[in-house]
């Protein structure tokens, strides 16, 4: 049976300014999820003191959300969709790329497997990429 959905769990190091700007980051994350091949139904994203950014992207197949701590570079991206259509690793790579992380870890979760007894679980895949090559283009 095909799994119910995919979620990945991002953690982004090294970014750039642009983590600290509420309207950049609500424009990415809305980017990715059309990029993703998902609708949008609601935006929410909030600026905290000093400059933290967090927001979520819901659509029809799930959500985006992220958090982010300029101060230290790292962004915490969260993208779950479910539906065979989604493309959620293209929001990812999207995403990681638009905000100049210098270097990643994906975990990838795979929800809703079943053998067909309606008993679910999951799966889970994790990696690291040094994007420090790819961004220096």
């Amino acid at each position: 049976m095909s799994p119910r959905g995919r979620h990945f769990i991002v953690e982004a190091s090294g970014c750039k300014e642009i983590i600290g700007e509420v309207d950049r980051m609500q424009e990415v994350l809305v980017e990715a999820a059309r990029r993703a091949k998902t609708q949008v139904w609601a935006v929410s994203f909030y600026r905290f003191p000093p400059n933290g950014v967090s927001g979520v992207v819901v659509i029809s197949e799930s959500h985006l959300s992220v958090h982010t701590w300029p101060e230290f570079g790292y962004m915490a991206l969260d993208i779950y969709t479910c539906g065979e259509e989604s493309l959620p690793e293209v929001a990812v790579d999207y995403v990681v790329e638009q905000v100049g992380a210098v270097y990643s870890h994906v975990t990838e979760i795979t929800r809703g497997l079943d053998d067909g007894d309606n008993e679910f679980y999951h799966s889970l895949i994790t990696w690291e990429e040094d994007l420090r090559s790819k961004n220096a283009l």
